[in-house]
């Protein structure tokens, strides 16, 4: 039996149309944009596995309804850490992983990161501070998973592991 992956993703904002604009999104409209953000998390993630949601989910009127629909096409077992556009969802939650501790928060600079030891896996900036807050950034010991910066698509904690092991800033997932 295969091993039910562990990937993480921040910051779809679906059904957000200004997201597009203000973070220089790819798409024509906000009907692509939630289609192609389906199709890539469903091309990724299989029903067992396990998918760190870090915030900011979608942006629409009634939200909560619109959410609980948007999740039923979602593969994965979501675990929901609260963003700031949200109304639900763990703060933060601290997981241990091939060695290494990790804090998964929306955003990196909560005071709840400050004396945390780990690395800091967290959403937030999406790619507007990619100098600050690059996808992997080894002498902050942050990793910014926003999904402009992971591609559109959750990321693996085991290809985050391999990276971190290498040490290098990694300015988005393009740059591998």
């Amino acid at each position: 039996m295969s091993m039910r992956k562990i990937y993480l993703i921040s910051d779809t904002h679906f059904n957000h149309a200004n997201i597009i604009k203000y973070c220089n999104r790819p798409f024509s409209n906000v009907e692509e944009m939630n289609k192609t953000l389906i199709k890539n998390w469903n091309n990724v993630v299989r029903d067992k596995d396990i998918v760190y949601f870090l915030g900011d989910l979608i942006l629409s009127k009634n939200k909560a309804k619109k959410a609980r629909e948007l999740l039923e096409l979602l593969n994965g077992e979501i675990v929901f850490i609260r963003g700031n556009h949200d109304k639900f969802g763990e703060k933060f939650r601290v997981i241990e992983y091939n060695g290494y501790k990790f804090m998964l928060i929306h955003n990196p600079d909560s005071s709840y990161t400050l004396n945390f030891d780990g690395w800091i896996i967290h959403g937030h900036h999406h790619a507007n501070h990619l100098d600050e807050y690059p996808f992997i950034n080894p002498k902050r010991k942050s990793i910014n998973v926003s999904v402009e910066v992971i591609n559109y698509k959750p990321v693996s904690l085991d290809l985050i592991v391999k990276l971190i092991e290498k040490g290098k800033v990694v300015r988005t997932i393009n740059d591998l």
